[in-house]
């Protein structure tokens, strides 16, 4: 029923506005012809039936101000217009011309249906879509522009379908120049066919690519007199137009004549004969008031507004008032109006017709000369195509009431007043809010406040109030309520106001909300809580975790002899946090006399760390001991790695061999720092052989790398907890390691060289473990 009902409304509502277009068609006829209003009914219908077209058709053209070419027809009647017919411009006139010899017989064309679509028409960017609409299926057209000539020459854009908003913006204004196809059309008079897009683009500067619109029809809309507005139909269609084609175009722009009329009145035309009367009006206007009308840079976009009309009290930055303010932009008289938000209201008041109302806000003012501070609040409503704007000042009553006001929504809380003596309740429209409770229903009083709280909170809220009246004790009391967005946490806060003889006449209290600061308060009491779980917890998987790494990994009590050579071991856990690092080492002598130091690091901490470590540290022993490559090795361990109950896990490692009767020390590493090696009072680093971190590829490529030792030569291996620091690169760590090696060196016997290296390395304390072997060839070793 609602849909045919809309359906009935809009019928009734095109038919409406069909009748308008006949009955201004026939006060055309009328005005020229001096005829009857049945006389000229009859001479626009003649008209239709002459040419094959619709009544609404026939007024269209009419409107246009371009009357048909007459048929032949018999000898009107002695009422009807004369058959000279004086609405015929002498361009129109019949001529004698052949017949185009092209024309083919696609029959007439049909423009009942656009007639009909004209009528809903109110703007000419609807314009432009109707016609795409329409011209599309018949004609093939992908895009229609409409162009106005203006009094200096060029050209401005009115409307535009099928042609995107930044090729629009960019062809908005066209100057005048010599090469425009459209004022070519225009100044010819006739239409112009671009139908081949090479030829073309040598005569005229198109819009556009060529390959894009490949044929291109300008149509100079016929007038009274030389044509104003032209019609561009633009097609990506390879090929010249039908002489069907052609008719059906033309017809199309004649008929539109009548509703571009309308559009085509430019501002400058009417302005001088309407401002006076507007500004008239505003001049009769008490308080600030404007006209703004708006100006665009683009299609959509409002850059500023330019002032229509003034009122007398209207007063910009500068002093300037009422009709010295008519023509100016709004930006430039009033800088402070003109931002955000209010801005942004102005525009929505623009475009959506609702009216603006902006919030308080504060604007110095001219008052005889002197700068003074107003509190101000903005209105805008839209008068047709513009903007009516006024502004009130704010007076100190005011103002005080917007503080207030202010206060109670930023403080989150509300006043209320309770008289004893005449029971009058008042509420401050923050504590309905507060209490979500409708306004309608009044407030309570003080004695049944108890009863908005929850039940657990009732008594001490009954309390309190029943001491105040007493007594006249002030309280402060926090209680719960229930309202439509869950628990809310409030505070109530009252004083007695005695009688000259102590008795409690009125009482003034204030209810606050403490929900976001209690909900805080819970938060942070849950967080210190569920920390402290944590900490144990993490307390105890460190030392379940060191036991296990100590059971893992024993620490030799003194250096140690391998294969000729003397190796001492350091590990030192990490000073900072709870978790035990994936830190570790290995040194074994072989059944053929070679020795195999091992150290490493996996990435984590933790049980997991530790777990994986000691898979890494077992496994590479074994496989070591069973006579595998050092490569090998680490391929092996890198697919165990990826293969683990962690197969996200990383780790880095360095391994080496040493052959005691060659002293040839073969190393291979995995993503590790290189080793240190010190020889004759001078260090440096062993040159890494390609090697990436277990786990970070399922097919890495590792390599081996050689060192002979000499007599009195000293290697450290070490993991990256040595070196590492915050904000420190790895490079800067290197450097200071091999100074500290060179300072901290001696040869004498007892003495503990490795601690006083970990002592000037690790000053200040240890974010991480650190592991160290230091391997060293006696002097007397041949």
């Amino acid at each position: 029923m609602v849909a045919r009902q809309r359906a009935e409304m809009d019928r009734l509502r095109d038919l409406a506005a069909q009748s308008a277009v006949v009955e201004q068609a026939k006060g055309v006829v009328m005005a020229l012809t001096h005829c009857t209003p049945d006389a000229a009914e009859e001479e626009l219908q003649r008209r239709a039936e002459a040419e094959g077209r619709s009544l609404l058709e026939e007024c269209w053209i009419t409107l246009g101000g371009v009357a048909p070419t007459p048929a032949a027809t018999p000898p009107e009647p002695e009422s009807a217009v004369p058959a000279t017919d004086p609405t015929v411009p002498p361009s129109e006139a019949p001529s004698e011309a052949p017949v185009d010899a092209t024309v083919d017989a696609a029959g007439p064309v049909d423009l009942g249906p656009l007639g009909r679509e004209l009528v809903r028409v109110a703007t000419p960017q609807e314009l432009a879509r109707c016609l795409l609409d329409h011209l599309a299926p018949d004609v093939g057209a992908d895009a229609v522009m409409i162009y106005a000539r203006l009094p200096s020459g060029g050209l401005e854009l009115m409307g535009h379908a099928g042609v995107d908003d930044t090729l629009a913006a960019q062809w908005q204004q066209v100057p005048p120049l010599g090469r425009i196809s459209v004022l070519h059309a225009l100044r010819a008079g006739e239409p112009l066919w671009l139908e081949d897009s090479e030829a073309d683009r040598e005569r005229f500067l198109l819009i556009d690519r060529p390959e894009r619109w490949r044929s291109r029809a300008w149509l100079p809309v016929p007038n009274r007199d030389s044509p104003d507005v032209c019609i561009g139909v633009l097609r990506s269609r390879l090929g010249p137009f039908s002489a069907h084609t052609r008719e059906h175009l033309q017809t199309v722009a004649r008929l539109c004549a009548g509703r571009l009329l309308a559009f085509a009145t430019r501002p400058e035309d009417t302005a001088d004969a309407s401002a006076g009367a507007v500004q008239a009006v505003f001049d009769a206007l008490s308080g600030a008031a404007m006209l703004l009308a708006p100006l665009s840079s683009a299609p959509g976009a409002i850059e500023d507004y330019r002032i229509e009309a003034a009122a007398e009290e209207a007063v910009d930055d500068v002093g300037r008032t009422g009709r010295e303010l008519v023509g100016r932009r709004f930006r430039e008289c009033c800088p402070a109006l003109a931002g955000e938000p209010m801005w942004q209201g102005l525009r929505r008041a623009l475009e959506s017709g609702k009216p603006y109302e902006s919030e308080p806000f504060a604007h110095q003012e001219l008052v005889d000369g002197v700068a003074e501070l107003f509190t101000y609040t903005v209105r805008a409503a839209r008068l047709g195509e513009s903007l009516v704007v006024t502004w009130v000042r704010h007076g100190p009553s005011d103002r005080q009431e917007q503080r207030l006001a202010d206060l109670q929504r930023l403080g989150s809380l509300g006043w209320a007043s309770w008289n004893l003596v005449t029971h009058e309740v008042t509420w401050s429209s923050q504590v309905f809010a507060l209490f979500d409770r409708d306004p309608a229903r009044g407030p309570v009083g003080l004695t049944e406040l108890p009863h908005l709280a929850l039940p657990e909170d009732m008594s001490a809220l009954s309390h309190a109030i029943g001491q105040l009246l007493v007594d006249g004790r002030t309280f402060d009391v926090p209680f719960r309520v229930r309202t439509a967005d869950g628990l809310r946490h409030l505070r109530a806060v009252a004083e007695a106001v005695p009688d000259s003889s102590g008795k409690t006449v009125e009482v003034h209290g204030v209810v606050q909300d403490l929900t976001a600061q209690r909900s805080a308060e819970l938060a942070l009491i849950e967080s210190e809580r569920a920390i402290l779980t944590q900490h144990d917890v993490l307390r105890a998987e460190r030392t379940l975790a060191g036991r296990l790494q100590h059971t893992l990994l024993p620490l030799p009590t003194r250096p140690v002899q391998l294969a000729g050579l003397r190796v001492e071991v350091a590990y030192l856990p990490a000073q900072s946090g709870v978790h035990v690092g994936g830190d570790w080492f290995s040194v074994l002598e072989l059944p053929d006399g070679d020795a195999v130091f091992v150290v490493g690091d996996v990435a984590g901490h933790g049980i997991d760390a530790v777990a994986t470590m000691a898979l890494l540290r077992f496994t590479a022993k074994g496989m070591l001991i069973t006579g595998s490559s050092l490569t090998g090795a680490l391929a092996r361990l890198n697919t165990l790695l990826l293969h683990s109950r962690d197969s996200h896990g990383t780790a880095t490692l360095v391994l080496a061999r040493y052959h005691p009767a060659e002293r040839r020390l073969v190393w291979a590493q995995a993503g590790h720092p290189p080793p240190l090696l010190l020889r004759d009072g001078e260090v440096h680093y062993l040159e890494r052989p390609h090697g990436m971190l277990l786990g970070a590829s399922s097919a890495p490529v590792f390599a081996e790398a050689e060192c002979r030792l000499e007599p009195g030569d000293r290697v450290l291996l070490y993991t990256d907890g040595l070196v590492e620091r915050p904000a420190e690169g790895i490079d800067r760590g290197l450097k200071r390691l091999s100074d500290a090696v060179l300072t901290q060196h001696t040869d004498e016997p007892g003495s503990q060289p490795l601690g006083l290296l970990l002592a000037s390395m690790l000053e200040g304390g240890r974010r991480d473990d650190v592991c160290v072997l230091d391997i060293r060839a006696p002097l007397d070793a041949r």
